[in-house]
């Protein structure tokens, strides 16, 4: 399979052809690109003085990219 394969593949297939060809790297790159891709920041820490604020601002941005 050549990586435009993987490309076309769901995130589901992906994984699922990744759990029988352990040892394709070509297929696990594009995996771990869109694991990357997908992965949320950190927005605040536990001991941020302006917790609340950045939360409520990330969900406020998060509720408007999704309207």
């Amino acid at each position: 399979m050549n990586p435009a394969n993987y490309t076309q593949m769901s995130d589901k297939q992906l994984k699922k052809y990744l759990a029988n060809n352990r040892n394709d790297n070509a297929a696990l790159q594009v995996y771990l690109n869109r694991r990357h891709q997908n992965s949320n920041p950190i927005i605040a820490t536990l001991n941020d003085s302006d917790f609340d604020r950045k939360i409520l601002a990330a969900i406020r941005d998060r509720m408007s990219k999704n309207a």
